[in-house]
């Protein structure tokens, strides 16, 4: 296995990870996509075990997703995942998602990594650390040709909602989960828009943790392409009317 640049792990789209269309939850699909990240890493001696034990974490900096459709309620479908590139500071990771059966292709992802110092929180020199080991992986060949995550800009001044840093947000690290951000940008929409959209593509960036105890507020605003943009900040108001950025969020829709 550890020869194996590429890492393949099966799933099943179990009833209660499907929305009300009987179609794979997003969230559902990027918290399979990290822990295909964490099972690759792991079985190939750079998983989070074995970097904690350092005093190092992996963390997610950028994500982005596009699908052709989603996976359907007891359907066995199946993600690769691959690092493509390695700089210092950050490595690249992408997934192909596709039926199990059939090889019918849903989507690709792109994600960008980076492994921090638990105690300061700074990045790592991954070059320095593990190169030879992270350098050995990469694959060049296969391919995701889907785009790269974009830069995101929201001008909004206004929230459409804020809600407080709860129990269920917070992962091993002690920080909003990577997941549940994308679990309540969905959540920006009523039922409604999702029984006449499907959404094609969601990238996310980003750029600071929150805790328990923080307030997030939601700032969208539609592009001239149609792109809905989106920007989490947390603790808006008081000494710092604009809060601080801790993520960003871009939403590609397609017509039923």
């Amino acid at each position: 296995m550890k020869k194996n640049k590429i890492g393949t792990y099966s799933f099943v789209a179990e009833p209660f990870h499907v929305d009300f269309t009987g179609h794979l939850h997003w969230s559902v699909l990027g918290n399979h996509l990290l822990n295909c990240a964490g099972f690759h890493a792991m079985e190939r001696g750079f998983g989070m075990a074995e970097v904690n034990q350092n005093n190092y974490t992996w963390v997610l900096s950028r994500l982005a997703i596009e699908m052709n459709e989603m996976p359907e309620q007891y359907e066995e479908f199946c993600i690769d995942t691959w690092v493509e590139n390695v700089y210092r500071l950050f490595t690249d990771r992408n997934f192909a998602i596709y039926g199990k059966s059939d090889g019918k292709i849903y989507g690709y992802a792109r994600s960008v990594w980076a492994m921090i110092n638990m105690a300061t929180r700074k990045p790592a020199d991954l070059l320095d650390l593990h190169g030879d080991s992270l350098l050995d992986f990469i694959e060049t060949e296969k391919p995701c040709p889907i785009e790269k995550p974009g830069r995101i800009r929201v001008g909004e001044s206004m929230p459409v909602r804020t809600l407080g840093v709860c129990y269920n947000d917070i992962d091993l690290n002690g920080h909003v989960n990577s997941i549940r951000y994308m679990e309540h940008i969905t959540d920006l929409y009523p039922v409604d828009w999702y029984v006449s959209h499907r959404i094609r593509r969601f990238e996310m960036v980003y750029v600071a943790e929150s805790y328990a105890g923080d307030n997030l507020s939601f700032f969208r605003e539609e592009t001239v392409d149609g792109s809905h943009d989106i920007e989490v900040r947390k603790n808006t108001g008081g000494e710092n009317p604009e809060g601080e950025v801790v993520c960003r969020s871009k939403l590609k829709f397609d017509n039923k």
